[in-house]
């Protein structure tokens, strides 16, 4: 089921008639290929928000791995923005996930040893900004992320809602046009997770941020702006989510 858009902005995402299979040799040296995803098509336009859905096994992680650069298809093609991510270079796919993708993972993945000031500042020293201006920089996304009198804490300092606070941080610290967003209140409390969902939304609504979220819970999903569902690696619904959240507290 194919979605008609009324996006007048440019297509940020763009994949055709994508494929990808894995390759495994079984006790007899025979060789057996496991096709994840079957020709999707998709586009996803700057300023969306989007939730992929799908039971365990239906292909959304392996959609999500594609999308991030993580992985890259066995046939089709992708495209980010004008770059064509399936001819890249490793160097090349490693320059897009630090300049032009911010990730948020269920279980955080901060760096336990480091302060949350220093965890956000990391993608910028790896992008050659100076140490003083990548603290800077990340101080003032702990501060808009209401993290500010905890920057000096350490992960285990930190509540679950709080860690995933620094991984949006510094998933924004480098301002990529994407984020992507796999299972990313999987860890935390309802309470917790619709706090971490509103400032997701706020991202959106607010600078425009595009957001592709990975989730298997309904309600979480409520809150994007369109809904994309597979299953088996086909995908079966695209629409938009006309029931979504609406929350005052978005303003």
């Amino acid at each position: 089921m194919s979605l008609m858009t009324n996006y007048s902005a440019s297509p940020l995402i763009r994949i055709e008639n994508l494929c990808k299979s894995y390759s495994l040799q079984d006790a007899n040296g025979k060789t057996i290929t496991n096709q994840i995803l079957f020709n999707l098509n998709l586009t996803i336009y700057q300023g969306e928000f989007v939730a992929i859905m799908g039971h365990s096994g239906s292909g959304k992680s392996t959609l999500m791995n594609i999308l991030g650069c993580l992985d890259t298809p066995t046939s089709g093609s992708y495209w980010l923005g004008e770059k064509n991510v399936a001819a890249l270079s490793n160097d090349e796919l490693a320059h897009i996930r630090n300049q032009s993708i911010g990730f948020v993972f269920q279980g955080f993945n901060l760096l336990k040893r480091m302060t949350a000031l220093d965890n956000v500042a990391t993608p910028l020293l790896y992008a050659g900004v100076s140490r003083s201006n990548s603290r800077r920089q990340a101080l003032e996304l702990l501060r808009r992320t209401g993290l500010e009198n905890f920057a000096m804490h350490q992960p285990n300092q930190l509540s679950g809602g709080q860690q995933q606070r620094v991984a949006i941080s510094r998933a924004l610290v480098n301002r990529p046009p994407l984020i992507l967003a796999d299972e990313p209140t999987g860890n935390l409390d309802t309470q917790t997770s619709r706090e971490i969902m509103l400032l997701f939304a706020q991202l959106n609504c607010e600078q425009g941020i595009t957001i592709v979220l990975v989730t298997h819970e309904n309600d979480i999903a409520a809150y994007a702006k369109r809904l994309i569902r597979l299953k088996d690696g086909h995908i079966i619904v695209d629409e938009n989510n006309t029931a979504g959240v609406v929350s005052d507290e978005i303003a």
